[in-house]
């Protein structure tokens, strides 16, 4: 074989990307201006050698308006793979400009998994269209797909696997292989099945390729294996996947049959959405993509702003009962965010490890008492060491000792309340069934804020700072 045929195909030349592996500027510019220059041949041209995701990133980066006349002169080179690797809203948005025929087309191309990804975000009226205009067997198996629950293994799971008995010799499933053309050409191991195509065993290529025909493939198979069960969310098969170093993990149905297959690299795709997905739910900013629609961030970050106005007049109410005191010492009032903010930025910390600790199980019902005592350590460690400076801060500043004084104590109130509800507010979302990524920063902000306000508040009245 030749070095040219050696060659990945598709490879993009070394000039159209940067050393971080992003196309450069001048490169996408060039292609856009040939095809608003109508010089579709010279766009094709340029993106020609790419690889699919380069093709993918490059309608990413273009904007809205341009994707379509993009597509038109690139037409031959978006197929399914360049689909696949594309961004949800990006792809939305060409897959609009398309005939059902010419998606079904696209679908087909693709693992089922992947088919899936395309179509069931469509209008179910252009979905009815696509899935009509698809292969029997093609159609069959999306419409199982979309029968499962969104973000569930079932929607991720491939139907194109390699199943065999394990009466069947090593011999027996090479020659199997090699004469079915129509079998999956990507694949690790291989599935050994019971009558009742319930899985009893998986094997792996190099283990067959390195056993002798005549031995029985039971003999070589490992017994032992990790079942993912059909309606399983995505996260938790990320999260199975992690712990066992899973390479592709057999799906079954709820009466044990094997009916798909999960691969690692759909794995690594959920991984990254589910780790951005809950930084973002944290923030209250929605998918926080930058190809979304204005109007849908908007809605998706409106809601949580109002919802912190809310938190912030509980703040504020607490702050109007001690009027008089701030009224008497109008210093107060400029060190009061003080305590709030930093004891809000202590709650955040805490939260962000309680969130990911749970999202990870790492976090159970077993060490749950154990993460809230080392929690509040944590707190009581943190909230004295700023204590004592801020108070000595304080006291040397407006050299008043027993203002330093109601300082440092209320920033160590602050920072082990705001520990302590860093850990018990997720925890309880957790156990009625919320997500506490998305909840918890506002219940965390709410209590630090309005606890801060009103132990310093409290504490400079009673100690006679107004009188």
């Amino acid at each position: 074989m030749s070095e040219t045929e050696l060659e990945p195909q598709g490879a993009p030349a070394e000039s159209e990307l940067d050393e971080d592996d992003r196309l450069k500027p001048e490169y996408v510019r060039a292609v856009l201006d040939a095809v608003e220059s109508g010089d579709d041949e010279a766009a094709h041209a340029l993106v020609d050698p790419l690889h699919p995701a380069d093709i993918a990133d490059l309608f990413e980066l273009t904007p809205h308006e341009d994707r379509r006349a993009l597509a038109r002169a690139v037409a031959d080179l978006l197929d399914g793979d360049v689909f696949a690797e594309m961004n949800d809203y990006v792809r939305e948005d060409l897959i609009d400009a398309l005939e059902p025929h010419e998606v079904a087309g696209i679908a087909a191309e693709l693992d089922t998994d992947d088919a899936v990804a395309i179509i069931e975000d469509m209008e179910p009226a252009d979905q009815r269209e696509v899935l009509r205009a698809m292969e029997p067997d093609d159609r069959a198996a999306i419409e199982e797909a979309l029968s499962y629950p969104e973000e569930s293994a079932g929607r991720l799971m491939q139907r194109e696997l390699i199943a065999v008995p394990e009466h069947w010799t090593v011999g027996d499933v090479l020659d199997y292989m090699r004469k079915n053309d129509d079998l999956t050409t990507d694949f690790w191991e291989i599935f050994v099945v019971d009558p009742a195509h319930k899985p009893i065993g998986t094997c792996a290529l190099s283990w067959i390729l390195r056993t002798p025909r005549a031995v029985s493939i039971s003999d070589v198979m490992k017994r032992e294996q990790t079942l993912i069960p059909v309606e399983m969310d995505q996260e938790e098969v990320a999260l199975r996947f992690q712990k066992y170093a899973l390479i592709s993990a057999a799906v079954v149905d709820a009466s044990g049959r094997l009916v798909g297959v999960i691969t690692v690299d759909d794995v690594v795709h959920i991984i990254s959405e589910e780790a951005g997905e809950d930084a973002l739910l944290l923030s209250g900013a929605g998918d926080g993509d930058i190809n979304e629609p204005v109007y849908e961030s908007y809605k998706a970050r409106v809601r949580w702003l109002i919802a912190n106005l809310g938190t912030a007049l509980v703040a504020a109410t607490i702050i109007g009962f001690f009027e008089g005191t701030i009224q008497h010492m109008v210093i107060l009032a400029a060190l009061m965010p003080i305590v709030a903010g930093v004891g809000g930025n202590a709650g955040t910390q805490t939260m962000a490890v309680t969130v990911r600790a749970l999202a990870t199980n790492q976090l159970t019902d077993s060490n749950s008492m154990r993460t809230i005592r080392r929690e509040l350590m944590v707190a009581l460690m943190n909230g004295g060491t700023i204590a004592v400076v801020l108070g000595s801060a304080v006291a040397l500043v407006f050299q008043n000792p027993q203002l330093g004084g109601v300082i440092a104590a209320a920033m160590l109130v602050n920072i082990v309340i705001a520990g302590l509800a860093g850990v018990i507010v997720p925890l309880t979302l957790d156990r009625f069934k919320a997500d506490p990524a998305v909840a918890s920063s506002i219940f965390v902000t709410m209590t630090t804020d309005s606890m801060g306000f009103l132990v310093f508040l409290g504490l400079a009245t009673a100690a006679g700072l107004a009188g």
